[in-house]
């Protein structure tokens, strides 16, 4: 970003958000969506107190010159819902006759797949549609996100920057923090 105009260096912005999520996240280990709104206050909350504190300190009189607009975003990574060691059909909780398929259920499972692929793919390019479902279905993996955002300002003034914290990977997780600025 050539023309970065927020009142706090690059570094500093990236250094107070790390230090917000290490703080909200240091007790957990997995994602916990019953914990999420709590860990989004903190981290919220943590990171407008420094920037008001370091854009006054910036300032010459005591107020800031600037508003803030914090936003934290915490997305899930997709995990493998079955216990280790079950098989895709007999996923969750088994019993005999949940595992056990007669040739017609098969059939019939073919045939409302066959005719899914057809409604979904067109059916024109199978050998693509079949490479996606197998990625699809070969084991946990990450959820799609794009976020963007625009404003109308003073492009001299104003400005935003947002930062992904790499700390949330090990916890199953990716944090987002989106912060804006406004001249006062």
């Amino acid at each position: 970003m050539d023309n970065f105009n927020c009142p706090i260096a690059q570094t500093r912005l990236r250094q107070i958000s790390n230090d917000a999520c290490d703080s909200a996240l240091a007790a957990a280990t997995a994602y916990n969506h019953a914990q999420t709104a709590s860990w989004n206050d903190t981290i919220i909350n943590s990171v407008l107190k420094a920037l008001v504190s370091e854009s006054q300190t910036a300032a010459a009189g005591s107020e800031t010159r600037y508003k803030f607009c914090v936003n934290s975003t915490i997305i899930q990574h997709l995990s493998d819902p079955r216990p280790s060691g079950t098989s895709t059909a007999s996923a969750g909780t088994s019993t005999a006759t949940d595992t056990e398929k007669t040739a017609g259920d098969a059939a019939v499972e073919g045939e409302a797949e066959e005719e899914l692929k057809k409604e979904v793919g067109g059916g024109e390019n199978e050998e693509a549609a079949s490479s996606s479902n197998k990625a699809a279905s070969s084991g946990p993996g990450r959820r799609g996100m794009h976020s963007a955002s625009g404003a109308y300002w003073n492009n001299a003034k104003d400005g935003m920057w947002s930062h992904k914290y790499e700390g949330g990977e090990a916890k199953g997780m990716d944090i987002v923090i989106a912060i804006m600025w406004i001249a006062a």
